[in-house]
């Protein structure tokens, strides 16, 4: 049993705004009415005068899959500048999903590769860039369902809602047919990506690793303070301190340059956040 169905989906009709793009889908209405905040509902938002069947269906072969519950996938769609019932949970599930199907398939693809080697790996084929390129390549962005000041401004292009929808995605077709339909079309997807992986990328710094972790979670970059400098200038040590926005605590190192120093406050914070185990 889905976790849909577990936990109490609404009745068919509690909302409308989806409600009705669904009933237009259904009877291939020519000219759907636009609905508050969208400009028209589940269609290319160019607006010229392609139905919702239509633009649903294209969607779904671009996908590789067709939803027996096109609700899900409408909600999928649905950014939370549109309406209160929105993606974000569809996007935690999803997300979740995406993070075991490549976290497995780096397993069984690299019988050799250690812990840190594998999270690196994996960093960079979650990560909200490589994502985003792949919802373009779907033109994802043509059918979204945006507010108004999310359209005006572009939200469509924007790399960070393109990578939330895929994620939700991701988690609407676990719903909708289960966890082997949803880790085919996760690898379908990342098969260009899985093709291009090394275990020789994961040879990087610190200061990068950490960097690229950051960036597939959409954090803040880390900052790095030098607090400290001690000795004769010929023989100096320096002190830094790495401040991100998931350790409460900063991570700190010392070397005899700054940059030595900001590598090591790097490693400590990849031990602290568990990506790293300290051997790797």
């Amino acid at each position: 049993m889905h976790f849909w169905n577990r936990y109490n989906r609404p009745p068919k009709h509690e909302n409308n705004d989806i409600q009705d793009v669904i009933f237009e889908h259904s009877v291939n209405c020519p000219k759907p009415a636009p609905h508050p905040g969208d400009g028209g509902g589940i269609q290319p938002r160019t607006q010229r005068g392609y139905t919702v069947s239509v633009s649903l269906s294209r969607l779904e072969r671009q996908l590789g899959y067709t939803f027996k519950d096109q609700e899900l996938m409408v909600l999928a769609l649905t950014h939370r500048s549109f309406a209160g019932r929105n993606n974000e949970r569809l996007e935690f599930l999803g997300d979740a999903i995406l993070n075991f199907v490549a976290g497995e398939a780096l397993f069984d693809r690299f019988p050799l590769a250690r812990e840190g080697q594998l999270s690196r790996l994996r960093a960079r084929l979650v990560k909200g860039e490589t994502l985003a390129v792949l919802a373009r390549g779907f033109d994802l962005g043509e059918y979204l369902r945006l507010g108004s000041g999310e359209l005006k401004s572009g939200g469509f292009r924007r790399e960070s809602i393109l990578a939330d929808a895929l994620e939700a995605l991701i988690g609407a077709i676990y719903l909708d047919a289960g966890m082997e339909m949803a880790r085919e079309r996760v690898l379908a997807w990342l098969a260009g990506e899985f093709e291009g992986l090394t275990l020789v990328d994961t040879n990087k710094d610190p200061k990068t690793r950490l960097q690229e972790f950051l960036q597939s979670r959409g954090c803040e970059l880390p900052r790095y303070e030098v607090v400290d400098i001690q000795g004769e200038p010929h023989c100096r040590t320096f002190f830094v301190e790495c401040e991100i926005t998931l350790l409460n605590e900063k991570s700190r190192g010392q070397g005899v340059s700054r940059r030595i120093a900001e590598q090591v406050a790097a490693a400590a914070a990849l031990i602290a956040l568990g990506v790293e185990n300290g051997n790797d």
